[in-house]
Parts: C-alpha cells; sequence; structure tokens
C-alpha cells in the first residue's frame, strides 16, 4: 500500500508512504428488520524515517473507512526527532488516561512495544525503544499518548539553541 515516490521542497527523494491498520471497530445499531453494523478504522501512516501520522474514521463497509482514516492520516503528517534510529532523550507522553513511557535503547534492542504502540514506534522509524503504558491501554488512546510523547522529543541542537547554552550529554 506504498504511494509513489515524490520530491522534497528541496529536490531531495521522500521515502514513500506506508500504512498499517491498528484496530478496526463495529458497532451495531439495531433496528426493526434486524441489526446495521457500521465500522470505524484506526490508521498509523508514516515514511519509516521520521514522519508519521495516524487518522481515525467511520464508514458503513470496512474498506470505506480504512481508505477515509488513511486519507486523514495523510492530512496529519507529524515530523519526528530521532537519533541513530532511536530517542534522544527519555520522555513520558500522555492522552487521557493513558501514560506512556519510551525509553531510547542501544541499537540491537529492538521495538519493545505492544501492538498500537509499536505500530506508531516503527512507522515512525524508530527502530530501538523500550516502552511501558501505564492506565488504559485502549488503542486509541495509546496510539495517542504515543504520538504526544515522540513530538515532545528535541534534538541537542535545538535544546542549546533554545536555552542559549551548551548541553553536556550526562554520563550513566
Amino acid at each position: 500500500m506504498a504511494e509513489e515516490i515524490s520530491k522534497g521542497q528541496f529536490g531531495q527523494e521522500e521515502r514513500p508512504l506506508e500504512n498499517t491498520v491498528v484496530k478496526i471497530y463495529r458497532c451495531a445499531k439495531v433496528v426493526k428488520g434486524g441489526r446495521r453494523f457500521s465500522f470505524a478504522a484506526l490508521v498509523v501512516v508514516g515514511d519509516r524515517a521520521g514522519t508519521v501520522g495516524i487518522g481515525y474514521a467511520k464508514a458503513n463497509e470496512v474498506p470505506q473507512a480504512v481508505e477515509k482514516a488513511v486519507k486523514e492520516a495523510k492530512k496529519n503528517l507529524q515530523t519526528i526527532v530521532l537519533v541513530n534510529r532511536t530517542l534522544p532523550h527519555p520522555i513520558k507522553g500522555k492522552f487521557g488516561a493513558t501514560r506512556i513511557q519510551l525509553l531510547p535503547a542501544s541499537a540491537g534492542t529492538g521495538v519493545i512495544a505492544g501492538s498500537s504502540a509499536r505500530a506508531v514506534l516503527e512507522y515512525a522509524g524508530v527502530a530501538n525503544v523500550l516502552s511501558k503504558v501505564y492506565g488504559s491501554t485502549g488503542a486509541k488512546t495509546v496510539v495517542k499518548a504515543t504520538l504526544d510523547g515522540l513530538l515532545k522529543l528535541r534534538s541537542k541542537e535545538a535544546v542549546e539553541s533554545l536555552r542559549g547554552v551548551e548541553v553536556q550529554a550526562s554520563q550513566r
């Protein structure tokens, strides 16, 4: 389900966007003749290189719901700061009753996360990370909390320019 490679604003090639369905929700409405079903899809779209977006949409059929969710996710693309395919620093994300803790990991660790958080992290391009979800574990809130955490990440250069001082890495 990848789309063609497009050129960025400065002429460099961008990676194609990939998408995955995190969860399909089914809703039943009881009417005189029986039940009417409608569906909702939660989708993650990313290029596995620092760009990711989430989409949620409803329709009467599953493929239509997925298509609408992908379209919404592409509208909501966000850029994530990564260092060597992992996070620059530990971070906590939150949404509603869900809290997620994301910790950078050494090369070769992989993505240690549940399925909802894993989808967002992998499509954002994170290859080595540890995570733990606290509170509500519903797919919608975990995906949104994970994205919230990723958006809070700052590079060393950004922090230095913001504070006007040189930042030294902590020794463990």
